[in-house]
């Protein structure tokens, strides 16, 4: 037991040796000292260490031909280190300010590939998402046979989805809380943004039952036109989805609002 409290007790000396001899270095003015440094801890894979060396020079070096270099490997730190917020902000300023450097493509990609890696799941907020498509996007009219193209389009490919499950989302809410008016507007918006969405047959059956409900639901004075709705509904439902698994709720919703329609028609005949 006392052996072992040596071995902490001389691990915990040589931390703080190490924490010592990397502060003292970091108040060091040998720029060419701290750019070795940086170097050897990013591939020794500290990105801490690196990181804060990087940040320390990259002014310093900002009109040296390893500007670009440092800058470079200052963002890959912070990616190391998943600190995509940082990383996207920096790759993105790289670009801007090294676009003959060998790492300007890399960088390009690297500004989605962080956003990417920031989008969240469908029922959040999508901004970096729609950041993530922007770059991508760009990254691929400018680069269509880079060596990251292809990781690209996979990326690409995934966000799109993920905006179309973020407004697939929002419409079923609106549906699920009952309120029939805006679910219509919302399963019309998200069949028309994305027309080739795979949840295309639930959604044109969720807007055929909201139709269905809201007229269902109306004041005397709006049901006659409500359940028309329903019926036009119904049409282009079944006209696209004959064979549904929905059909048979479907055809009793179309069922229901037809007659309505029939019987007040002659009604208002007679």
């Amino acid at each position: 037991m006392k052996q072992s409290y040596k071995y902490i007790i001389v691990f915990i000396i040589i931390i703080l040796a190490s924490c010592s001899q990397f502060e003292r270095l970091r108040r060091s003015t040998d720029y060419e000292l701290k750019y070795r440094k940086a170097f050897e801890y990013y591939h020794a894979g500290d990105f801490v260490r690196s990181a804060q060396l990087f940040d320390d020079i990259v002014m310093i070096f900002l009109h040296n031909a390893r500007a670009d270099s440092v800058a470079f490997y200052q963002a890959m730190s912070y990616l190391n280190q998943r600190d995509f917020l940082t990383a996207s902000h920096l790759f993105n300023r790289f670009y801007r300010d090294h676009r003959q450097s060998p790492f300007a493509v890399e960088a390009e990609f690297l500004t989605g590939y962080c956003y990417y890696r920031q989008s969240p799941r469908p029922e959040l907020d999508q901004t970096n998402t729609e950041e993530a498509i922007n770059a991508f996007q760009l990254f691929l009219i400018r680069n269509p046979n880079s060596e990251f193209s292809d990781d690209a389009r996979t990326y690409l490919a995934e966000m799109r989805d993920k905006l179309v499950d973020k407004s697939y989302l929002t419409a079923v809410l609106y549906y699920n809380l009952g309120q029939y008016r805006a679910s219509i507007i919302a399963l019309n918006n998200s069949l028309e943004d994305y027309p080739e969405t795979r949840h295309r047959e639930e959604l044109m059956f969720l807007l055929l039952r909201s139709s269905f409900l809201l007229a269902e639901n109306s004041v005397p004075a709006r049901r006659l036109e409500r359940f028309q709705s329903t019926v036009d509904e119904y049409y282009s439902f079944i006209g696209e989805f004959p064979t549904s698994r929905y059909a048979r709720d479907a055809q009793r919703m179309y069922e229901r609002a037809d007659r309505f329609v029939k019987a007040r028609g002659v009604v208002e005949e007679d």
